[in-house]
């Protein structure tokens, strides 16, 4: 884990009182640090809209949106766990754990994950959301590892939360619906950008993003301007590896 590269995902991930604060955006920065920093090979989290539903907001990877979906559809799973208890549910090895979660873990093992770690979204009482990393294989994790990822957690939720004293609940409640809604939009565009380009869908979320960030755009609004056509598709380049 690179001291350096940790204090830049913490500076990035406080940075919330910006203008132009996108709530997508921050969440699947929040992911891809996760996976980039941390003894893990995949992430995914759920996040509350205005009911206390939870709903799929960000994934490293189409698999663990797939499991994340599975979650939700047969109320079961680690991130579900997590957000109701407000408290982190850990499995080191998901082969012995069928009886637990009989939809989430076979899915889960097909996929070639091993062990899961299920964070809540929580400050005192508030609980948020819920954030899963999965490794593929079983067996203890890192405990600094663990206890990194439960600090930048914490960061996230602290950050949202200021943002709602700042702005009124009821401004951030609605962006985070806003960008609840959002996520149908980009896996929209997702499919007509692959479809076009010739590329599978991580590709092309990948693509998606690269432009929203160098044409200083917000992705929600890329991902709204490929479905509506504002946008001509062969004209994302693929992004620098």
């Amino acid at each position: 884990m690179s001291q350096e590269r940790l204090v830049d995902a913490f500076v990035e991930l406080a940075d919330t009182l910006i203008d132009d604060f996108d709530v997508l955006e921050f969440l699947h920065l929040l992911v891809d640090r996760c996976v980039e920093l941390l003894d893990v090979d995949a992430a995914g989290l759920l996040l509350a809209n205005a009911t206390g539903e939870l709903q799929l907001i960000a994934s490293s990877h189409e698999q663990i949106r797939v499991l994340e979906v599975l979650q939700l559809q047969h109320n079961e799973g680690p991130c579900l766990e997590a957000y109701r208890s407000g408290l982190p549910v850990s499995d080191l090895d998901l082969t012995a754990s069928r009886e637990r979660w009989p939809h989430f873990t076979p899915t889960a093992l097909a996929a070639g994950y091993g062990s899961v770690h299920a964070l809540p979204m929580r400050l005192r009482t508030d609980v948020i959301g819920a954030l899963s990393l999965f490794r593929v294989t079983t067996g203890a994790w890192n405990r600094t590892a663990l206890r990194t990822a439960q600090a930048l957690v914490a960061v996230a939720t602290i950050g949202l939360l200021q943002e709602r004293a700042i702005r009124s609940q009821e401004m951030l409640t609605e962006q985070l619906q806003t960008a609840l809604n959002s996520r149908v939009v980009i896996e929209q565009a997702k499919g007509l950008l692959a479809a076009r380009l010739g590329v599978d869908m991580p590709q092309a979320f990948t693509a998606l993003r690269f432009y929203a960030r160098t044409h200083n755009l917000k992705l929600s609004e890329v991902a709204d301007n490929v479905v509506t056509g504002s946008i001509d598709p062969n004209g994302f380049a693929t992004p620098p590896t």
